[in-house]
């Protein structure tokens, strides 16, 4: 059950809230601020209402079931009241829990997207090229806008790193579990004799960081330009446009070198250091929250093996919560992808259920 007080916090806040929208005294700073809250709880307001009037509404009818000489067919009738009641009473409590779930402030960033080539050599890279095009087809599926930061190709098309940022709605909280080790089973175009080899790439899904969510002091950073490398006798390499962004305190460090231009590329470099410090302080604070928990759905541990595409056998698991797609062709042209992120974001809940 949930506790009383906490239902009762919830309607004593939506009435207050109501109050402070309708006096027309909030500034206008805390006006949009205090209407999303306001929209959130009035989704739930009825829901808690019903929730919180159950024990009296059960107590009505059971003294109708407690009367003597009660009509047979009011018995009846209050017997089915009360068992629907009590239904009613059972799942305005899993929407309540949900909605009780602490909210990931994250959930609704943009995201930057970081793919590189793992074990496996060139087999690796062209996977790591593949598992682009994938994340590239499910944004132009979702009307998602992504952009190339910073890219670094191997031969015959595969890709060495790949850096990009994805804007939309709700990008993070889509993307957050993609964060890990993808691990891919098949038959290299170079192997003579039909031998599946297994090799992997790493993915790193992070939040994009406004400079409202994280203040980077100038003096903590440490800034060095060089020569961009690549073919020679381009202006991009002629000059010292490539920029190093160090962050002494935590030892991050971000190079970016595909612009021409050193302030785009110390821009760019910028936004990639701005994520990794604010995911760096998220995953910190996570932490401590999970310490009790053993078996959380990871949503950042880049060494955790989460994925692995057999092209043999036409399959896509999902180690976390052991789900198989017997539809790795439709997976990769991002056809079922929101099977496996529905699948994902449903254990999660059902784990911050368990903890509430």
């Amino acid at each position: 059950m949930i506790p009383q007080k906490t239902i009762n916090e919830l309607i004593n806040k939506h009435s207050n809230l109501e109050k402070d929208l309708s006096s027309g005294k909030i500034e206008k700073k805390l006006f949009a601020e205090k209407s999303k809250e306001y929209a959130d709880l009035n989704e739930i307001i009825n829901i808690a209402k019903k929730y919180n009037s159950f024990e009296k509404d059960k107590s009505e009818i059971e003294k109708i079931l407690n009367e003597q000489n009660t009509d047979e067919e009011l018995v009846r009738m209050a017997k089915t009241e009360l068992e629907n009641l009590k239904t009613e009473n059972q799942n305005n409590e899993k929407i309540l829990k949900l909605f009780l779930i602490p909210k990931d402030e994250a959930d609704k960033k943009d995201a930057i997207i970081e793919i590189r080539a793992g074990t496996g050599g060139l087999e690796a890279s062209l996977f790591a090229a593949d598992l682009f095009k994938m994340y590239e087809k499910v944004s132009n599926k979702k009307k998602w806008t992504l952009e190339i930061i910073s890219i670094s190709r191997s031969e015959a098309g595969g890709l060495k790193e790949v850096i990009a940022s994805i804007k939309g709605n709700n990008i993070y909280s889509t993307l957050k579990y993609e964060s890990g080790v993808h691990r891919v089973q098949r038959v290299p175009d170079t192997e003579t004799q039909g031998r599946v080899h297994t090799s992997a790439a790493t993915v790193a899904v992070l939040p994009e960081a406004e400079e409202v969510d994280l203040k980077i002091s100038e003096s903590d950073l440490r800034i060095d330009v060089f020569r961009a490398g690549g073919p020679g006798g381009q202006s991009v390499n002629t000059t010292d446009s490539a920029v190093r962004i160090t962050h002494i305190p935590s030892g991050i460090s971000v190079s970016q070198q595909d612009e021409k231009s050193q302030h785009k590329n110390k821009s760019k470099g910028m936004k990639i250091l701005r994520a990794r410090l604010y995911e760096l302080e998220r995953s910190r604070i996570e932490e401590q929250r999970s310490l009790e928990r053993k078996n959380k759905i990871g949503t950042g541990d880049r060494s955790e093996r989460i994925r692995t595409y057999n092209f043999p056998q036409g399959r896509v698991t999902d180690h976390r919560i052991n789900l198989t797609l017997h539809k790795l062709e439709e997976f990769l042209e991002g056809e079922v992808f929101d099977e496996i992120i529905e699948a994902l974001t449903l254990r999660a809940q059902e784990e911050s259920l368990g903890n509430l």
